[in-house]
């Protein structure tokens, strides 16, 4: 299944420039990498993201990695969860959104 990371514009130019991305202000406030499945992603901009432009929206390679747990958020539903920095290497295709 494919999970998505949703950038904002200076966070991808940094993760970019660094190959590493240690999470976001909201990410570093939980304690892991907040990522959305295909299905999420629209709830996730609407309610995160919205009236944002430049925003990534990145692919991520990490679906069999231990550090992925899926736990219950918004409503009770099942959000992957990345408890380890994100790198270049995680990312298997990108878009932009917003």
């Amino acid at each position: 299944m494919a999970v998505f990371k949703i950038f904002r514009a200076g966070e991808w130019a940094a993760f970019e420039l660094r190959g590493r991305f240690d999470g976001s202000a909201d990410d570093l406030r939980d304690g892991f990498i907040h990522l959305s499945t295909a299905e999420q992603l629209d709830g996730t901009l609407a309610r995160h993201f919205s009236g944002e432009s430049g925003l990534v929206v990145a692919e991520m390679d990490v679906t069999d990695d231990p550090a992925l747990r899926w736990e219950a958020s918004r409503g009770g539903a099942l959000f992957p969860h990345l408890y380890r920095p994100l790198t270049l290497a995680d990312v298997v295709g990108r878009a932009e959104a917003g």
